[in-house]
């Protein structure tokens, strides 16, 4: 009750009008940003996963701006609502990758074999992105002034930011140990993959088990292996354990029983491997991700109708009050929809060939995935872009049959513009909560898409120049196997797959849904129940990044039972720095090999 007090006691006060959309906050986002929305890439194109970066940019801004203070390189201050105006700017690059380039993307090369120019995939994200900003106008007043929804990053951010700012050395020791954790990540990346004629060793990229074998082949063969990175260790102390633990079954039921037996049986590829394994083990658990995703959205079903009809609120003809004219205004909100709708449309023709109705279509639908997507992110602190995006693909697997480019893309459409819609809600819950201009935090997101674009365009295309490249151990990109699956599975039918594989998908399809449904009936023992999403995940990325994260895990839960304290200080900040500093030196060692530096 106490935070609801307080956040009431906001309402009442008009915004700060301290200095905030700066221009060197505008700088320090889109480069935060920029080099997180790396990261992002980096990560989920290995493991299917997205780190948030508006917490981790709040820090180190604030230490980089204090530290130019002391060497007089600046004049003022970095105060916490410039912080926070940085903090959307990097939020929003950081969230690039959700336009489509770690899943429909990539899936789609993997189908057709051809990459995307990189001018039309710029233009593509980009635009995809500002939509889905525009659509979050209508929503913010109801949502976050009248509801009052949680939001819980959006708190969480603001909270760290009124730390940062108010308690002397808490930003200065968390910057400190981000910047260890990106120093080992770095040193670990380069030693592993920097080959070179005068460097005398390489760390390995795997670590094997010697002398034990399944089925006369070495674990190596199933992934089942130690991978030298850290960055598996961070993403899993971040996401969670029960994620974790979740994924390790799964991996062991794959990798460790089922791809021995379908191998002795000559079922899958004799070559083995994670892109011939995987080949067979999509199909369990994209259907389970899949029939999960779908279920627990429909059990949303009231978030569904409060979110259609808290929108409708917000086009009424009401008088406005003083705080409602401080807000970004609705003409802004049909300006946007008029100007970036028709683009979206039209890229959508232009590149992939979708009728132009369709892409009217899309629009549409994205409008209400934007809204439902914005009250579960404000609801639940997660935003169930993969389950709206297999709406838009069964949707449009009806209206355009056999055609898995429409599929893909107007799927890509809707996901990436409620993504962009509810990061924006998100950033502007952070702003409410410390009395901002919600108005300069709108502008602040364009900057961001801006720079995320610019950054992971060049940096996609340099990490994955050809389609053979993704599916492998290096690149086994998860997000775009689930979506590469569905869709071939909507455009050639059921019948075309292997029998064993026809089995594969009806058992992962039916429990996705017990799962569910026992979480539900059970919710006490949820942390007991594996979560579905993991389970179906670990069918399609390789045991070594399985078992890397759950050691992560299992770490920080560790240490959030024996010394609670100290594991919130340091877990985020660490894991974040090993992450940043691996991924990062990661895409700059392919940028030198290209150039001839390295081998």
């Amino acid at each position: 009750m106490e935070d609801l007090h307080a956040e009431n006691a906001v309402q009442d006060q008009p915004w700060d009008r301290s200095r905030q959309l700066t221009l060197r906050a505008v700088i320090a986002g889109m480069l935060l940003g920029g080099f997180m929305s790396l990261s992002n890439l980096y990560v989920a194109l290995k493991t299917g996963w997205s780190i948030g970066v508006s917490i981790t940019a709040g820090i180190l801004a604030y230490a980089i701006f204090a530290a130019l203070f002391k060497v007089r390189a600046v004049r003022t201050h970095f105060g916490m609502l410039e912080n926070n105006a940085m903090q959307s700017v990097a939020s929003a690059a950081g969230y690039m990758t959700g336009g489509g380039t770690v899943a429909a993307i990539p899936a789609l090369m993997m189908i057709t074999g051809a990459p995307m120019g990189g001018w039309q995939m710029f233009f593509w994200i980009s635009s995809i992105a500002m939509l889905g900003v525009v659509m979050a106008i209508p929503m913010k007043q109801q949502m976050i002034n009248v509801e009052q929804l949680r939001f819980p990053t959006g708190v969480a951010a603001a909270e760290t930011l009124k730390a940062l700012h108010g308690e002397e050395g808490e930003g200065a020791g968390k910057a400190k140990l981000l910047a260890w954790g990106g120093v080992a990540g770095a040193v670990t990346a380069f030693l592993r993959d920097a080959k070179a004629s005068w460097m005398p060793w390489n760390l390995p990229e795997k670590i094997q088990l010697p002398f034990i074998t399944l089925k006369g082949r070495p674990l190596t063969d199933y992934t089942l292996s130690f991978e030298g990175s850290l960055i598996m260790l961070g993403a899993g102390a971040i996401m969670g354990f029960r994620a974790a633990w979740s994924m390790l079954l799964g991996a062991v039921i794959n990798f460790g029983v089922l791809a021995p037996w379908l191998y002795e049986r000559g079922i899958i590829d004799s070559r083995l491997g994670y892109k011939h394994i995987v080949a067979w083990s999509v199909w369990f658990g994209s259907a389970m991700i899949l029939t999960s995703g779908l279920l627990a959205f429909a059990f949303q079903w009231k978030t569904v109708v409060r979110a259609v009809k808290s929108v409708g609120s917000a086009f009424g003809g009401a008088a406005l009050s003083d705080e409602e004219k401080a807000e970004v205004p609705m003409l802004w909100f049909f300006i946007g929809l008029a100007v970036f709708s028709p683009v979206v449309i039209f890229l959508e023709w232009f590149l992939f060939g979708i009728k132009i109705w369709m892409g009217a279509v899309s629009i549409g639908l994205g409008f209400f995935i934007a809204i439902v997507a914005c009250r579960a992110t404000g609801e639940t602190d997660t935003t169930p872009t993969g389950a709206l995006g297999k709406i838009t693909q069964i949707t449009f697997g009806a209206l355009d049959p056999s055609n898995i480019t429409t599929n893909l893309m107007t799927a890509n459409v809707t996901g990436g513009m409620g993504l962009h819609a509810a990061d924006l809600l998100t950033d502007l819950k952070s702003g409410y909560l410390l009395k901002a201009d919600p108005r300069q935090q709108f502008w602040a997101q364009f900057f961001g898409v801006l720079a995320g674009s610019l950054f992971v365009v060049p940096a996609y295309r340099l990490l994955i120049p050809t389609a053979d490249l993704l599916g492998t151990d290096k690149w086994p990109a998860p997000g775009a196997q689930t979506w590469k699956g569905v869709a071939e599975l909507l455009a050639k039918g059921f019948n075309t797959l292997h029998p064993t594989a026809q089995a594969a998908l009806a058992i992962g399809a039916v429990l996705g849904i017990a799962l569910v449904l026992v979480e539900k009936a059970f919710p006490k023992y949820r942390k007991y129940i594996p979560s579905p999403t993991g389970l179906g995940l670990a069918f399609t990325t390789p045991a070594f990044n399985t078992i890397s994260m759950f050691v992560g895990a299992a770490i920080a839960l560790a240490m959030e039972k024996n010394h609670p304290e100290a594991a919130e200080r340091t877990v985020v900040p660490v894991s974040s720095g090993l992450i940043a500093g691996e991924s990062l030196v990661g895409v700059l060692i392919a940028a030198l090999v290209v150039a001839g530096f390295l081998q």
